[in-house]
């Protein structure tokens, strides 16, 4: 069985609209497994992606940062 790890921001949050998001997964056929709604810290966002050099390299450490700040403002849901 694969699995895929789908994080929601917190601008879907805020808009409640996982529901509607999570629907539209299970209407395709697709099996949640687990659903955790949690508050991640910078460390975690960089230990997640342990590639980031390449991507700050390519796409410079600005659009990392706003990136960043933007998932650091509520929660995100995980499944």
């Amino acid at each position: 069985m694969e699995r895929t790890l789908i994080i929601l921001k917190p601008d879907a949050v805020k808009r409640g609209v996982i529901g509607e998001i999570i629907s539209r997964f299970e209407r395709v056929g697709l099996k949640i497994v687990a659903c955790k709604m949690i508050r991640p810290g910078r460390d975690h966002y960089y230990e997640h992606y342990e590639g980031i050099s390449k991507m700050v390299s390519r796409r410079g450490q600005k659009a990392f940062d706003v990136t960043l700040a933007m998932m650091e403002e509520g929660p995100v849901i995980a499944f």
